[in-house]
């Protein structure tokens, strides 16, 4: 009995999962998804995919076997890595699926503003092969953290990986805004509106794409 159990957690241990997330809405990105289930299978691993995504590979491709479902078969702490298939945004709503693990995010670019994806659409084969050899290094990102009070009582919190902005309610009136540092006053001003930007948040020039072992998988910190 104690033999069985050595070897099921051995089993276990030596399990890798991976998870897609991809824009199953949009025919590319629904057939680039199922592309890298197939090459992870392949490759001896069991994909691992959200509830509404996996219905949707399912359907367009039923005999696509086996997978694994988010929450339910894989817990969120297990994943090694979360490949995701689309546009910035796609890339933002796998960051808030990823938050609180230490599984890092490889971006391929399949929409029309990719400036947070690591790698584009015909290197996706390829991008895939490494990440099954982890031939890769992590890239470790900031983020920021967002509180809203009002009269010392918070109201809201949230938190961002790319950008927070402070906007006007009212086209007629500008914002009256103290930007303030560590709790010390920094510059006050108005203005129509405050972004607060990472480094990831910022479009002056593209990361790195996937292309040499240097190259970087982005992690949110």
């Amino acid at each position: 009995m104690k033999e069985h159990l050595a070897v099921a957690s051995e089993r276990h241990a030596s399990e890798r999962h991976i998870l897609v997330v991809a824009h199953t809405g949009r025919a590319d990105s629904l057939a680039a998804s199922i592309e890298v289930c197939k090459q992870l299978i392949a490759g001896g691993l069991t994909p691992v995919l959200s509830a509404d995504e996996r219905e949707a590979i399912m359907a367009a491709s039923p005999d696509l076997q086996p997978t694994a479902l988010l929450g339910d078969d894989v817990e969120i702490g297990d994943l090694e890595l979360v490949i995701v298939l689309g546009g910035d945004g796609t890339i933002l709503r796998a960051a808030e699926i990823a938050r609180g693990c230490s599984a890092p995010l490889l971006g391929v670019n399949l929409g029309h503003v990719g400036f947070l994806a690591e790698s584009e659409r015909e290197e996706l084969a390829e991008t895939v092969t490494r990440a099954l050899a982890r031939d890769y290094l992590v890239e470790e990102r900031m983020t920021l953290a967002v509180r809203i009070k009002v009269d010392a009582k918070v109201i809201f919190e949230t938190w961002a990986l790319n950008e927070a902005t402070v906007e006007k309610a009212s086209r007629e009136r500008m914002l009256e805004v103290v930007i303030e540092v560590d709790g010390r006053p920094l510059s006050s001003f108005g203005c129509d509106g405050v972004v607060m930007s990472t480094p990831t948040g910022s479009t002056v020039g593209r990361p790195r794409r996937c292309r040499s072992k240097s190259s970087s998988y982005s992690r949110a910190a």
